[in-house]
């Protein structure tokens, strides 16, 4: 087992320039969610000129590579990246920049494919030490609600092999490069849409008997929304997040518009406490404008359920991960607010998602999904090291 670990160390250390590369070509030519079609078309070709199998024409651009191990067994570990990036306009000036405006891998997921491709590399050259199979999916729209794992998942993509385990990493600006982060059980949050239009009498704002005044009524909705969310999180103590991030009436100085449109997000970690929050928006938003006898219009478009990491998976993976560099190299994390459509997967099989470290000790964050994100591509060599040794480690077991 010594020698395998130190074979995958030196390899992913040789493929560095090849998956920094990789990740640079991904990053000049940002495709949006759903429209990943020069992107999924480049790793197909990459693929084949490898040697590796693959299928397409599920869920749009996804694709679905296999290796298959030559040893006994039988066991199936599907390993996922995104391809898709986001509408921001890049700030920064490297040579690798995007070179399509307004669009950006501003979430890591060039790097995600990338490493996912460096991992292929080195697996399908130890298919001798190893038996089962490992898939790869590149995924389409992550970020971009109903989520492109759930429409992979009904596609059908995994009825004939189902997998016995599903693996993503992510990259992390607050870890530093070299490290590798963990969490067993529930880590990242649901994430539901919330769009409540506020519709009644328009008018003129000088002659407030004649209207229903849809400003007022839409603030004082967005206030009774925060204070009655306020009061249940308390009494539930459930991490929980109502957030507005968008009001609008097309009104004027002295115009009072007939409707106004609130636009927010809902995310927490508890899926019975999901359903009876987001009960509990459509309830506060007819009793407020109600008390002006007016109506309110809610549409809840529902978005991803809570990231839940298979304790058993974690707890390995972190002992595996520990043989590869050291326990030292090992960060837990608590709850994050964010949301990931991996979440899905864990209606197919148990599910892992872990980060990877791609900041320089002592760097500037460059948080995600920012004009400026950018990461430390030496993370990038410990990411497809670490995802190899689990799927050789998982293999074993």
């Amino acid at each position: 087992m010594g020698d395998i670990r130190e074979r995958i160390l030196a390899q992913a250390s040789e493929l560095k320039d090849e998956i920094i590369r990789l990740r640079r070509h991904f990053h000049m030519n940002p495709e949006l969610s759903f429209s990943e079609d020069e992107t999924s078309s480049f790793i197909c070709r990459w693929l084949k000129k490898e040697g590796i199998d693959y299928e397409t024409g599920m869920s749009g651009t996804a694709i679905i590579a296999t290796i298959k191990g030559n040893g006994k067994g039988k066991k199936i570990i599907a390993l996922r990246a995104e391809m898709d990036a986001l509408p921001i306009i890049e700030k920064n000036s490297d040579s690798y920049a995007s070179t399509c405006r307004g669009k950006m891998h501003a979430c890591g997921h060039d790097g995600h494919m990338a490493m996912l491709l460096g991992t292929a590399l080195i697996i399908n050259g130890m298919r001798d030490h190893f038996g089962g199979t490992v898939k790869l999916i590149f995924q389409p729209g992550e970020e971009k609600s109903p989520g492109g794992a759930r429409l992979l998942i009904e596609s059908g993509a995994f009825n004939n092999q189902k997998p016995d385990m599903i693996i993503a990493q992510h990259v992390l600006p607050e870890l530093e490069t070299g490290k590798i982060g963990y969490k067993a059980g529930s880590y990242m949050a649901s994430c539901d849409e919330i769009y409540i239009t506020v519709k009644g009498k328009g008018g003129h704002a000088a002659l407030p008997g004649n209207s229903t005044d849809q400003i007022y009524i839409a603030s004082k909705l967005v206030v009774n929304l925060r204070e009655e969310m306020a009061r249940q999180i308390s009494i539930n103590q459930i991490p929980t997040v109502l957030g507005i991030g968008r009001i609008s009436g097309e009104g004027a100085t002295n115009v009072i518009p007939e409707k106004v449109e609130i636009a927010g997000t809902f995310r927490t970690f508890d899926e019975n406490w999901r359903a009876e929050g987001l009960a509990l928006v459509k309830k506060i938003a007819d009793a407020t404008v109600a008390a002006f006898g007016i109506e309110a219009e809610v549409r809840i478009a529902e978005g991803y359920p809570v990231l839940i990491n298979n304790e058993d998976l974690t707890a390995k993976a972190m002992e595996f991960t520990g043989e590869l560099i050291g326990s030292d190299r090992i960060e837990t994390f608590g709850h994050r607010m964010s949301s990931d459509d991996f979440s899905f997967y864990s209606a197919v099989a148990p599910s892992l998602y872990y980060r990877v470290g791609i900041r320089k000790p002592g760097a500037e964050i460059r948080k995600l999904h920012t004009a400026d994100f950018n990461i430390d591509e030496n993370g990038l060599q410990t990411g497809v090291a670490n995802l190899t040794w689990l799927v050789y480690r998982f293999m074993a077991e």
